[in-house]
C-alpha cells in the first residue's frame, strides 16, 4: 500500500480523466491521496473531491503565493472548514523567496497565524519551503516546544537542516526530483535519513519523476518515488511502501495501524522480536511509546513473548534471508536462552544470525555469555552512543558503570563473532570521535546509525 501525501487534484490538468487517473493510482498500490488546498476556494474543491472519492483527503490552507491579501479574519472560514472529518491537516502553507507573488511580511503574518491555528486544533501541517530555509527553520524550532506536527513537503534544504527537523520529530518528504539526473545532493540526503522519518509525494501535477519527466504528473507515478528511497536505502519497495504509509497514519491519521510482529523483514533480512523489556531507557528509543519500526507493531507484553518454537515456525527456512536478526524494542540478551534455542536452529538449517545488542548481556546474565556465542551467532551489533561515560549514562538513562561493561563486553565477544559499534545519528554526539575510538581502542568495526525521535508527534 502506498499513500500519495500531497497531490494537487483540484487543477485543471485533471478535470478531464480524473477518474482515470485515479484507478491508474489504485492499480499501482496507491491506496490513499491527500490533496492540500492552497487558498479558501481550493481547500473547498480539495473537501469536494474528498467527499466524493472515498480514498482522497484533504488540507484546507493559504499558500505562500496566495498570501498577499492575507487578512486574519480568514481564520475563521480556514477553521471552519478544517472541522471536516476528511481533513486531516492545514496546508499548504510556508513561506516561498523564490517567486515575488506576496510580500514577504504577508507570507510571515499568514504562516504564523495559520501554525498558530494549527496547534489550537492539534493538527498537522503541510509546509512549503523554497529559498526561505533560515527562516522556516525558526520556526520549526520555535513551533516544536508547542506541540507542531509538520509534513515538510518538497524538500528543499540542506542535510543539517532535514537532520535537525528530524530530531526536533517533523516528517520530511519527497516527490519525483530525486529521480532526477541532477538530484544527486538530494539523493545524498534521503540516504542521510532513517525511513522511519520520511513521506512521499508526487506534488501532482508538478515535478513527474523519470521516465515521465516532462508530462503531467499523477499519484500513480508516487511509486517511482518509492523505488527510488528504496534504492538509495537498499531495501525493497515493499518496505518504503509500509514505513511511509504508517508515517501517514501517524501524522494524519490516514489508514490504519499495524498488528503485532513476532518475526518482520526489512529488506533481505528477517528480524526477531525477542522482548520490550530493557535494562535500559533510551532517550532516542521508541520502546516506551507505540514501539513501531518500518511500520511493524513490536510492542507487547512479557505476558506476550512467545517461545522458541513460534518463532522458529515463523523463520521457516533461514537461507531464504541475508541473515536472522535478534533485537525487537529491547534487550534480547533478557531473554538469552531464547536467543540461543532459536539461533541454534537457524545455524543447524545453514543460515546466519547477527544479535542487536546494548552490551550489557553479561551484566544483565550475571556471568561471562559471549563464549556461548560460538558457533550461534556470526556477527554482533553493539549500541555505543557515546565514548564519554557519563554522556552515555545520560542518553541512556543508566548507571555510568554500565560504559565499561559495554566496552568489556565487546572486546571479549569479538574473540566469537564478527563485531559492529554504533552510535544514533544525534547531533550531540560525535561521530568521528566515536568511531577513531572503536577502531582503534577495541578494533572493531563503526556504523553511524539512522535516528527517528521518541516522540508522539
Amino acid at each position: 500500500m502506498l499513500v500519495d501525501s500531497h497531490a494537487h487534484l483540484f487543477l485543471p490538468n485533471f478535470e478531464n480523466d480524473l477518474d482515470e487517473v485515479l484507478n491508474r493510482a489504485k492499480a499501482n498500490g496507491v491506496k490513499y491521496i491527500i490533496v492540500p488546498g492552497t487558498d479558501i476556494e481550493t481547500s473547498k474543491q480539495a473537501i469536494a473531491l474528498a467527499e466524493k472519492y472515498e480514498q482522497i483527503y484533504a488540507a484546507v490552507g493559504v499558500h505562500p503565493h496566495d498570501s498577499k491579501d492575507w487578512e486574519n479574519s480568514w481564520l475563521t472560514e480556514i477553521e471552519e472548514l478544517a472541522n471536516h472529518p476528511k481533513v486531516v491537516a492545514i496546508g499548504e502553507i510556508g513561506l516561498d523567496y523564490f517567486y515575488d507573488f506576496s510580500p514577504k511580511e504577508k507570507q510571515h503574518e499568514a504562516f504564523k497565524a495559520q501554525l498558530d491555528l494549527a496547534v489550537s486544533l492539534n493538527l498537522p501541517v503541510v509546509i512549503h519551503n523554497r529559498e526561505s530555509n533560515e527562516d522556516v527553520m525558526n520556526y520549526a524550532r520555535e513551533y516544536a516546544s508547542k506541540g507542531l506536527r509538520a509534513q515538510f513537503h518538497c524538500f528543499a534544504g540542506s542535510a543539517e537542516d532535514a537532520h535537525e527537523l528530524v530530531e526536533l520529530g517533523y516528517k520530511i518528504s519527497f516527490t519525483g526530483n530525486i529521480t532526477f539526473k541532477k538530484s544527486n545532493e538530494l539523493r545524498e540526503i534521503v540516504k542521510s535519513l532513517s525511513v522511519e522519518n520520511l513521506l512521499v509525494e508526487t506534488d501532482s501535477p508538478f515535478l513527474t519523476p523519470v521516465p515521465y519527466r516532462g508530462k503531467r504528473n499523477e499519484p500513480s507515478y508516487v511509486k517511482l518515488v518509492a523505488q527510488e528511497i528504496a534504492q538509495i536505502h537498499h531495501l525493497r519497495l515493499n518496505d518504503i511502501e509500509r514505513t511511509t504509509s504508517y508515517n501517514v497514519f501517524k501524522l494524519f491519521g490516514v489508514g490504519e495501524g499495524p498488528k503485532l510482529a513476532y518475526t518482520y523483514q526489512i529488506g533481505k533480512s528477517l528480524y526477531i522480536n525477542i522482548t520490550n523489556r530493557c535494562d535500559a531507557d533510551c532517550v532516542f528509543c521508541a520502546r516506551n511509546g507505540e514501539a513501531v519500526i518500518s511500520g511493524y507493531k513490536l510492542k507487547m507484553k512479557k505476558s506476550e513473548e512467545p517461545p522458541a518454537g513460534v518463532y522458529i515456525h515463523e523463520i521457516g527456512d533461514p537461507t531464504k534471508y541475508k541473515e536472522i536478526v535478534f533485537c525487537g524494542y529491547g534487550e534480547p540478551t533478557i531473554r538469552w536462552d531464547i536467543v540461543k534455542e532459536v539461533a541454534k536452529y537457524v545455524k543447524e538449517k545453514g543460515g546466519k544470525t547477527r544479535l542487536d545488542t546494548n552490551g550489557h548481556g553479561n551484566y544483565i546474565n550475571k556471568r561471562d555469555i559471549t563464549p556461548e556465542m560460538k558457533g550461534l551467532i556470526d556477527a554482533v551489533s553493539i549500541s555505543l552512543n557515546s565514548i564519554d561515560p557519563q554522556q552515555y549514562a545520560a542518553l541512556m538513562r543508566v548507571d555510568p558503570k554500565l560504559h565499561a561493561e559495554m566496552i568489556d563486553f565487546a572486546k571479549k565477544a569479538k574473540q566469537f563473532a564478527f563485531v559492529q559499534m554504533t552510535v544514533v545519528g544525534l547531533s550531540q554526539v560525535d561521530a568521528e570521535k566515536a568511531e577513531e575510538f572503536v577502531k582503534n581502542e577495541i578494533g572493531v568495526h563503526f556504523k553511524v546509525r539512522g535516528y527517528f525521535p521518541n516522540k508522539n508527534k
